[in-house]
């Protein structure tokens, strides 16, 4: 499956990130959100990291530490979102209660109509997350 866009084609997107808390990342978004762990390194010139997909796509994240970082990670800002689009209420429920109760909050967005049908939580590099109820655009 390749994906179609205006101009070219794509096997995948991936959307790449670095942290300096690699496994503070896979318990949030693999224990906590519940994604699927697609691939993984270690020590790949100085590097490890983690991918993560959602299953039947060709989208996925990938959150990579560098051994001994010169420089922490960028520090995002209040409107750096990842949005899950999620149709049934009671996951939104399910999933924001089961990350608070591991100990990450919820914020209230920068732009407010996230808090409509949505719930912000920060992950622990302080990038958000929102589960959004609705069924996308």
């Amino acid at each position: 499956m390749t994906i179609e866009f205006p101009q070219f084609q794509a096997a995948q997107i991936r959307v790449a990130r670095p942290t300096g808390q690699l496994n503070e990342i896979i318990r949030f978004y693999e224990e906590g959100l519940g994604l699927k762990r697609v691939g993984e390194f270690s020590g790949h010139n100085g590097y490890s990291g983690v991918m993560f997909g959602m299953p039947d796509t060709q989208y996925h994240l990938e959150f990579t530490e560098e051994t001994g970082a010169s420089a922490p990670a960028p520090v995002p800002h209040g409107d750096s979102l990842l949005v899950f689009y999620m149709q049934d209420q009671q996951e939104v429920i399910r999933i924001s209660t089961k990350l608070k109760q591991m100990g990450f909050k919820e914020k209230d967005p920068e732009n407010p109509y996230w808090k409509e049908k949505g719930v912000t939580i920060e992950d622990p590099d302080g990038w958000r997350i929102v589960l959004m109820n609705t069924s996308g655009i």
